[in-house]
C-alpha cells in the first residue's frame, strides 16, 4: 500500500467516527437543567419534590430534640465504659 491510500482510508475512517460521535450526540440525553430536551424533543421540568425549608421555630424544636437524643445517647455510652472499668 502506498502512503496516500492509506491516508485517504484514516480519513473515511475519521468522518465516520465523526458521524457516529455525531449520532451518539444526539441520542443521548442533554444535562438535567430544568427544561432540559430529551432525544424525543420532551421537555423534562423539575420535579416538585425536594429539601422542605424549616421556619426558625421549628429549627429550634429539632435543634432541642437533638440536644435531647445526643444527651442520652452519651448518657447510655459513658455507662457502657464505666461497666466495663
Amino acid at each position: 500500500m502506498d502512503l496516500n491510500s492509506i491516508i485517504n482510508e484514516l480519513k473515511d475512517e475519521q468522518e465516520q467516527i465523526a458521524e457516529a460521535i455525531r449520532t451518539l450526540e444526539i441520542l443521548a440525553p442533554t444535562g438535567q437543567a430544568k427544561g432540559a430536551r430529551t432525544r424525543l424533543g420532551i421537555v423534562r421540568t423539575r420535579s416538585t419534590r425536594g429539601r422542605k425549608f424549616m421556619d426558625a421555630a421549628d429549627r429550634l424544636e429539632v435543634s432541642e430534640r437533638m440536644k435531647r437524643y445526643w444527651a442520652g445517647r452519651r448518657q447510655g455510652t459513658q455507662m457502657a465504659f464505666s461497666a466495663v472499668a
